[in-house]
């Protein structure tokens, strides 16, 4: 493994931390400004939006300046966040810095999939992209239950300081051990925008937005879930999210793995078992052993899309990937967004807790009839391919003998 992955991993992690470690602090964060949990809510929204609006954004500008210069920018941005947001004397500070880390997010994945794709064999790249993703996976295992834990006991801006150093040891780490790989040659934004008119890499968006809003309709509300349906105690639900966590890293490796040698099988499977097990979460949410079992496996299922799905939209967008790969990392929020959203209109409709579950099964099961659509595609065009290459006309001057 090259230790540029590992560089990538740890800035990978950090992002993952500050991203979901708020989640478990909003109740003290709200405290100290004196502000309603709904509105310090504000700062998640606010995060996933900048996630959304900021990989586009920071990926265009990336394209005048090296992939290396890009990502040592981009930690550096988060680091700036980090600490306004640690240092904020007010409740809109805060959401300030939380906007500024977050125009990192999308973008340093974006790019450093490229990164991690290019530094080893062709073979190998989702492997490499599942690797630097292992970070952010880590991250709800051990930073987001220490973080949380820190934030509860030292304070919650103790807490982002740490975030905040974990960037700098990431931004140290790649200025030291990403090479400093050459820009694709002649290649401009006009290029990268290009790659949105492949139909494929939209179906590949598609599949992540639904497939992964499959994943967050059922966790965004799990603590509900759990407490109110299952019985666990209020301080049991962050040891389900390490649970979660868990089966993230796993899926994560195993989705990296295989999406090498089969990628669309990949899909179908994982998508078509997620949609499945998000179904019987209905049932297995009222059995606390069943519900803890079904929470590892919708991590470990979600997460083997996400390096297959990745992958795809870098061999779909040809030469001008980068936009295309930060793109695909916004979709991942705008999922989370939506099924967050979908989920909250069913439990507001009276229809339970366990009632998101159903709208995560339709989301998965409507990304893997995309990937079917997109195989059946590519088919089409290959058979096109074969049939031109067969019934072309024949090199001028050529003769065919006629047998007698």
């Amino acid at each position: 493994m090259p230790l540029a992955l590992l560089a990538l991993a740890i800035g990978a992690f950090g992002i993952g931390t500050t991203e979901f470690v708020i989640m478990g602090l909003l109740p003290e964060v709200a405290g100290d400004f004196g502000v309603s949990i709904p509105t310090a809510g504000h700062l998640v929204t606010g995060y996933a939006l900048g996630v959304v609006f900021g990989a586009p954004l920071m990926t265009v500008f990336g394209t005048k300046v090296s992939r290396k210069r890009m990502l040592m920018m981009l930690m550096g941005l988060f680091i700036v966040g980090n600490l306004l947001s640690a240092l904020a004397p007010v409740f809109g500070v805060m959401l300030l810095g939380r906007v500024i880390a977050s125009l990192a997010h999308g973008a340093f994945f974006g790019i450093g999939s490229v990164v991690a794709a290019e530094l080893v064999a062709p073979d190998k790249k989702a492997g490499a992209i599942a690797m630097m993703f292992t970070g952010l996976t880590v991250a709800n295992v051990v930073g987001v239950p220490l973080g949380t834990l820190v934030g509860q006991s030292a304070g919650w801006r103790v807490t982002f300081g740490i975030v905040a150093a974990l960037g700098a040891v990431g931004l140290v780490g790649i200025a030291k051990l990403v090479p400093d790989l050459p820009r694709p040659e002649g290649v401009r934004l006009r290029d990268e925008l290009a790659a949105f008119k492949n139909v494929q890499v939209l179906l590949a968006m598609a599949m992540t937005v639904l497939g992964f809003g499959g994943v967050f309709a059922a966790i965004t509300y799990i603590a509900p879930m759990m407490t109110r349906v299952a019985g666990f105690a209020d301080g049991s639900v962050t040891w389900l999210l390490v649970l979660f966590g868990l089966g993230m890293v796993g899926g994560n490796l195993i989705g990296g793995k295989y999406a090498d040698r089969a990628l669309m099988p990949m899909l179908y499977v994982s998508l078509g078992a997620l949609a499945v097990v998000l179904a019987l979460f209905t049932l297995t949410a009222h059995h606390k052993v069943l519900a803890a079992v079904t929470i590892v496996l919708i991590g470990g299922l979600g997460f083997a899309t996400v390096p297959p799905l990745q992958k795809r939209v870098l061999d779909q967008a040809h030469g001008a990937p980068t936009l295309a790969s930060a793109m695909n990392i916004g979709a991942f929020n705008l999922g989370n967004a939506l099924a967050a959203w979908l989920g909250g209109l069913v439990i507001a409709a009276g229809l339970g807790y366990t009632a998101p579950n159903w709208v995560g099964a339709v989301l998965a099961a409507g990304a893997l009839l995309l990937a079917f659509v997109s195989a059946a595609l590519d088919h089409r065009d290959k058979a096109s391919s074969a049939g031109g290459a067969v019934t072309g006309p024949a090199p001028t001057g050529q003769r065919t003998s006629v047998p007698h």
